[in-house]
């Protein structure tokens, strides 16, 4: 997930620094949820998706 969100950031025109500001978080939380050292919450993927404008979906994985 972590790759994506960088990707989708980077696509935008963000630094990381600038992603912050917006966001109102740390850079090192943008940097350590691109890195997959920091798990994203449901929170984070949030703010993600409003400001960098993509949608969330979830696939369900169940065999029923």
């Amino acid at each position: 997930m972590g790759k994506s969100i960088r990707e989708m950031r980077e696509k935008k025109g963000y630094n990381q620094e600038q992603l912050s500001k917006i966001m109102q978080v740390s850079r090192t939380t943008i940097s350590k949820i691109e890195s997959g050292k920091f798990n994203c919450s449901m929170d984070y993927l949030a703010k993600f998706s409003w400001f960098l404008q993509f949608e969330i979906s979830f696939k369900n994985l169940s065999n029923e």
